[in-house]
């Protein structure tokens, strides 16, 4: 089952034919798909170091390529400035074969990802160690773009009350306001923009034996509110390591709170948007919805 409306169908022929056709020196290099929980693209593996991103929404095939060359460019900016394995951008693909849209490729970053892990508090410093990296990164003079995640958080309210009426059927919907009316009153306080990865969801990290091992999905790296990326703590761990994140990094109940907060604004829309097209994000947003609840 489709997660969109008029999702893009990406096989592995296809994927051969682009590469063959656009990358001649990957001739004799193998296809084949990954299979993951992703919702933003499809991936296959060319080779045993190369990873092709094929976006799975339909869109303007000029403005795909923006954006593609755009998140290359925030890979870059990550490369090598953590000790952390990332994605290192290698190559813009364009529309063909019956594909309508341009697609990348980068190295691909071994590891498995943390979702089949038993995370504890060593990954959790590991991740401590990761956010601060990046926090660590110039801004440049940039702010928080108006967009997403990772500004005020009343200006999700239209969203959140949306994902209500659609969770009925799943959820504990009035306990789950309850929760939302204190979220959303968070003050930001004086608290600048730093550099936040963006989406520290289970499925962007990678783990071996009990340890990180890389971060994908690097381009929406960019600045925001110092407590976006705290959403890990709910999304992949329990009380222990929770804590040690925590006091890893040192925050303070306000930072804390409002990192809950976009930790609620994220699972609330994967419980119902992919309760059939795609049932493990949708687990991953009942899982994270009853971490926060529990600590309530």
């Amino acid at each position: 089952m489709d997660m969109h409306v008029g999702q893009l169908a990406v096989s592995p022929e296809t994927v051969r034919a682009l590469v063959d056709e656009q990358f001649p020196a990957w001739r004799e290099l193998p296809v084949r798909r990954v299979d993951s929980r992703g919702t933003v693209n499809a991936i296959f593996r060319i080779g045993e170091r190369l990873a092709a991103r094929f976006p799975l929404q339909p869109g303007d095939a000029d403005a795909t390529r923006r954006q593609l060359a755009a998140e290359a460019d925030r890979a870059r900016e990550l490369l090598g400035r953590t000790r952390f394995p990332t994605p290192q951008p290698v190559a813009l693909g364009e529309p063909g074969a019956g594909f309508p849209l341009p697609w990348s490729v980068q190295t691909w970053v071994p590891g498995t990802v943390a979702t089949e892990a038993d995370p504890g508090v060593a990954l959790a410093r590991d991740l401590a160690e990761f956010i601060r990296d990046v926090r660590a990164l110039d801004t440049r003079g940039r702010t928080f773009s108006g967009t997403g995640r990772g500004g005020d958080l009343r200006a999700h309210e239209a969203w959140v009350q949306t994902c209500f009426r659609r969770s009925e059927p799943f959820l504990d919907v009035p306990r789950l306001r309850r929760t939302w009316r204190d979220l959303r009153e968070l003050p930001r306080g004086s608290t600048r923009d730093v550099m936040t990865h963006g989406d520290l969801i289970p499925d962007n990290l990678l783990v071996s034996g009990g340890r990180l091992a890389g971060v994908i999905d690097v381009g929406g790296l960019g600045p925001a509110d110092p407590a976006l990326d705290l959403v890990v703590a709910w999304h992949l761990f329990d009380a222990g390591p929770r804590r040690a994140l925590r006091e890893a990094l040192g925050c303070d109940d306000l930072e804390w709170q409002r990192g809950a907060a976009w930790a609620f604004v994220q699972a609330v829309g994967l419980v119902w948007y992919y309760a059939e097209s795609n049932p493990g994000m949708s687990e991953l947003g009942r899982r994270t919805l009853e971490r926060l609840l529990g600590e309530g």
